[in-house]
């Protein structure tokens, strides 16, 4: 990769030869594996060797390294902070003691569902020593999950997969049937709500893909499941908890899309269609130990370079194309990177704030990628010295004011021996936990989380644990086993008129859809990867800034007339069962007609 300037350069270069055989065997293996999936290389290619440099080292960006990589491309990553972006693991600072590993921390914690196919694809390539299937093997699926209720209201527990109705054809009445044997089993409604939103997920199933786009992309999920006219109870789980603790976006301005395409996709994969494994899958470790490590050290071996600690200042333009790169090194010295094609793979809170000017002017979608909005979504893990009676899996505390999420992960590791290998011995669990509303006031100050401090975000999170998990009785949850805590560094600010977050996440209200840019720009050696790029999947996920990247590279690979191979991009699973009744919607939603179970 060829830079200008004069200043001091400071690289890491730690790890760039794996351990011996470890290294030529997995970078064969992944060859191999990738020649099977339609995304090896075949055979010399005049764009061959040509350099590529990726802006940004996360899921978006070390997929696009790892597909060109295999097609021969010279890649280098520049990475401000650390690879993997938002689904790393990190270290809690000074928490080592006695030769264990400092405790495991996260920004949010991971979640790998059966509905993903691309991200998957890519971790069976990812070589991780014993495993048959690489880092896809480190994958493992609780059991169960809950909706942990407040107020003395009974949890609900739900096994993982459903046992119950997997009808040999998922037709319009099949899915009727099964729909509604999940909600009398799952959820406590009158007979009337549950009958009313299985009307509505029927209307969403069996609408076409012009009424998708057109219509329910342009309509809150709040709406479309008439939310205002039902009980707290339908409000609480399928209007706010479907929406807030999953896609991190308020269900009065939801996308109907977004929400229904995620809901569609997840009813499938519970009655066994179309996935890649179970519904809830998590890592056997934490991530960077299970993943982001192995991947590095196997892009490494396909003879990627990175460059971390190098910020992306600006894209720049000129005779149109991308002209260069300015970046900004470790010591703060600017540099000019000059490649034959540019990636850009940051989330686009950042990404957007480095296009030029001129840049934005030779292609317009760029600029409506200032109308996309980012929300915070953040973690914050809780060190136990005793293992609390929760579920085997994740727990959803709808009633809580923050919407918190959570999983307790020892169990869930079991090459690990928690206290033996992690902290200062007397930490035996991590109950890691998402915070999806920050602007809500919380139970015991009043304020928002945004209004707290560090330290009373923590004690506030907590107590609305102990809230939706104490409330029958049993002490669950004890202030005695509670070790420490750790909040995400990327936040900053809390408590002061300008908190900060460096690791927002992309939302989705209504009318995002329309905004979101494809991977190939009008400027020829210009590219774009991320969640926010429009894919199959519309959400912002790993699987969207994996099939992004996928998208981005065989858009480059179109722009140099190579003959090699493109990468597969997977779409979310279609049913053939339901796709007559959606090309019966389609001559209705032309002829102006509502879906015909629309019933208003």
């Amino acid at each position: 990769m060829a830079r200008t300037g004069s200043s001091r350069r400071t690289f890491i270069a730690a790890g760039a030869a794996t351990a011996g055989g470890l290294s030529a065997a997995g970078a064969s293996g992944s060859r191999a594996a990738a020649a099977e999936t339609g995304t090896a290389h075949a055979g010399a290619d005049p764009s061959a060797g040509r350099r590529v440099a990726v802006l940004g080292g996360g899921v978006a960006g070390l997929t696009a390294a790892h597909e060109l990589a295999e097609r021969g491309y010279a890649v280098t990553v520049y990475e401000r902070r650390a690879l993997g972006g938002k689904a790393r693991s990190m270290d809690v600072p000074g928490s080592a003691r006695g030769g264990r590993r400092p405790l495991p921390a996260e920004h949010g914690f991971r979640f790998i569902p059966g509905i993903y196919h691309n991200l998957p694809d890519t971790m069976r390539r990812i070589p991780f020593p014993g495993n048959a299937n690489g880092v896809w093997d480190n994958l493992v699926a609780p059991r169960e999950m809950m909706f942990a209720r407040a107020a003395g209201r009974e949890d609900l527990r739900a096994p993982i997969p459903w046992p119950g109705h997997s009808p040999a054809e998922l037709t319009p009445d099949e899915l009727r049937r099964a729909l509604t044997g999940i909600l009398q089993s799952l959820v406590r409604l009158p007979p009337h709500e549950s009958a009313y939103f299985v009307n509505r997920a029927l209307v969403f199933l069996t609408s076409c893909d012009e009424r998708r786009d057109e219509v329910w992309e342009r309509t809150p999920w709040w709406e479309f499941v008439r939310a205002e006219q039902m009980s707290n109870e339908y409000q609480r789980i399928l209007a706010i908890g479907v929406t807030r603790n999953i896609v991190a976006t308020k269900a009065e301005e939801a996308s109907t899309r977004t929400v229904g395409t995620l809901g569609e996709a997840f009813v499938f994969n519970l009655l066994g269609r179309g996935a890649d494994g179970p519904p809830d899958r998590i890592l056997n470790l934490p991530t960077n130990e299970a993943w982001i490590d192995p991947w590095e050290r196997h892009l490494r071996s396909l003879g990627v370079e990175f460059r971390i600690g190098w910020t992306v200042r600006e894209v720049r333009y000129g005779n149109g194309r991308v002209s260069g790169v300015s970046v900004e090194g470790p010591d703060g010295a600017r540099e000019t990177v000059t490649a034959d094609h540019y990636v850009s793979a940051l989330p686009v809170e950042h990404a957007r704030r480095t296009w030029s000017a001129a840049l934005r002017a030779a292609d317009p979608m760029l600029g409506r990628c200032d109308r996309l909005r980012t929300d915070w979504m953040t973690g914050i893990q809780f060190y136990l010295t005793e293992r609390a009676p929760l579920v085997h899996g994740h727990l959803n505390c709808v009633d809580s004011p923050w919407s918190l999420t959570a999983i307790q992960q020892a169990e869930h590791w079991p090459a690990r021996d928690f206290p033996a290998d992690y902290g200062d011995g007397a930490a035996v669990d991590c109950l890691s936990v998402d915070i999806s509303e920050w602007d809500k006031p919380g139970l015991l100050y009043g304020r928002t989380a945004k209004q707290c401090t560090r330290e009373e975000v923590a004690r506030e999170v907590w107590a609305q644990l102990k809230a939706s998990l104490n409330d029958s009785g049993a002490t669950v949850l004890k202030d005695s086993a509670l070790h420490s805590w750790f909040l995400d560094p990327g936040v900053d600010g809390l408590g002061t008129p300008n908190p900060t977050n460096e690791d927002e996440l992309l939302i989705h209200p209504v009318g995002t859809f329309h905004n979101r840019p494809s991977a190939g720009t009008r400027i020829p050696n210009f590219f774009l990867s991320g969640d926010y790029v429009a894919v199959d999947i519309d959400l912002a996920t790993m699987e969207g800034a994996n099939a992004s990247a996928r998208a981005a590279v065989n858009a480059l690979l179109d722009r140099d007339g190579s003959a090699l191979s493109r990468c597969t991009v997977r779409p979310l699973y279609r049913a053939p069962g339901v796709e007559s009744a959606k090309r019966h919607d389609a001559w209705r939603y032309r002829l102006g007609l509502r879906n015909v179970f629309d019933l208003g």
